[in-house]
């Protein structure tokens, strides 16, 4: 007989995970402008401070989007902004996809499309480009100079959906997130990134996932002599059970790929083999990737604790009530649950630690997307493995300076760590 607490817990996703996105997106919000500066629980001393040099980057709508039918959730223009390179750097590209969730029913990408998640009319005009995508050489010593793009996320799927799925019953939702992905190229390409020596793919978390996606299409659409490198950053989401032991990510995951039919992005080989939504998670998808790949990832994703292995239904007595929200929370118990939520990440990630063209940065810390703030990505505060900052070993990695296969010690061993309170007031 099914689980009536599984069964709860199934309509509890259906209505809010949107909810969820919209968030996260809040999350990403805080994180730039306070990232705990507050209340800091990071094992350092410092805290996190806004940069008061911001140069803004403006939106830039894809108008000729409308001629392939390449719209948000809405209906609207989908968008990038857009920073030239100089010197050394003008001729390399570094594409950066946003982050933010998905939508895995018609109630959940209608609430959506009323977001900057889903429609470029609540989207920010102007933004500041911070972390992996600044061009200060003191933030970013390696890619500062290059063409920058951040890919604006507002299709639900990870940039996967395709329009064959939409309804014909009136339901005013547009499923284009391939379209989108290839628009965005589209208009790229006579920029100049056809003509890239250096390239690099990045993304985070859902725009992470949308990295893996795309990672070999990115590489086929540059010249064969340049260097074409992807790296996902807090985007190898597990197919792990939850503490019941019920598949909550893999049922969710199913939804959005029925939903938006998204399997037709997704490696042919896969999805012969296996239920594509299967496919859709990156231990399976890094089978299929030939280009070189890095991985950024805390072993403690607050994002996936929260709601793979945590999702608050599941907690009706509130045990993991302080736990979930703050590491420095858990109770012995709880730390040896998540130590085994580390083990299957690694566990996951045994193929890339034995490619040679892979890299990864695998940290003990509770937070979720690392590269895009400097504060995490390059600073003299910023998280480290071997005395290593992620920049310095990215760096290392693309630029074949040292092998670079980077994974720290169990918690609480990492005093360099910035550990997320959502605790505190």
């Amino acid at each position: 007989m099914a689980n009536p607490r599984l069964r709860g817990w199934r309509k509890w996703a259906k209505k809010d995970w949107a909810i969820a996105a919209v968030g996260f997106t809040i999350i990403l919000f805080a994180l730039t402008l306070l990232f705990d500066s507050r209340n800091p629980t990071s094992s350092s001393s410092s805290t996190f401070n806004l940069p008061s040099n911001h140069h803004l980057i403006p939106l830039t709508l894809l108008h000729r989007a409308k001629a392939t039918g390449a719209f948000c959730l809405d209906g609207s223009l989908p968008g990038y902004h857009f920073q030239k390179g100089f010197g050394s750097g003008s001729n390399n590209w570094l594409l950066h996809i946003e982050g933010g969730g998905w939508c895995n029913s018609i109630e959940t990408c209608e609430i959506r499309k009323r977001t900057a998640l889903g429609s470029s009319k609540y989207m920010d005009p102007l933004i500041p480009f911070d972390g992996i995508l600044s061009h200060q050489s003191s933030q970013n010593p390696d890619f500062y100079n290059w063409n920058i793009v951040k890919m604006r996320y507002c299709d639900g799927a990870s940039l996967a959906g395709h329009p064959e799925s939409e309804f014909k019953n009136g339901t005013k939702l547009f499923f284009r997130g391939q379209l989108i992905w290839e628009a965005i190229m589209s208009e790229l390409l006579p920029l100049g990134l056809s003509k890239a020596k250096q390239a690099l793919l990045t993304g985070c978390s859902a725009g992470g996932l949308a990295t893996l996606i795309h990672c070999d299409d990115f590489r086929a659409h540059l010249p064969k002599d340049a260097t074409v490198k992807c790296l996902a950053d807090a985007g190898f989401f597990l197919d792990e059970p939850d503490i019941l032991g019920n598949h909550t990510m893999s049922n969710f995951y199913h939804d959005v790929v029925q939903l938006q039919g998204v399997a037709k992005s997704l490696h042919k080989k896969c999805i012969t083999e296996m239920e594509p939504s299967k496919c859709i998670f990156p231990q399976q998808i890094i089978e299929n990737i030939r280009t070189p790949l890095f991985i950024v990832n805390p072993s403690y994703d607050f994002w996936q604790i929260q709601h793979v292995l945590v999702p608050a239904g599941l907690d009706p007595d509130g045990y993991w009530r302080r736990c979930r929200l703050s590491i420095q929370k858990c109770d012995s118990t709880q730390i040896e649950n998540l130590q085994g939520f580390r083990s299957s990440l690694l566990k996951a990630l045994s193929k890339l630690q034995h490619d040679k063209e892979g890299g990864m940065f695998i940290n003990s810390c509770f937070v979720h997307c690392q590269t895009w703030m400097a504060e995490t990505w390059h600073s003299s505060n910023s998280p480290r493995i071997n005395n290593k900052t992620i920049a310095e070993s990215v760096g290392d990695w693309y630029f074949n300076r040292k092998v670079t296969k980077e994974i720290d010690c169990p918690y609480p061993c990492n005093p360099t760590c910035y550990h997320m309170d959502f605790t505190q007031p």
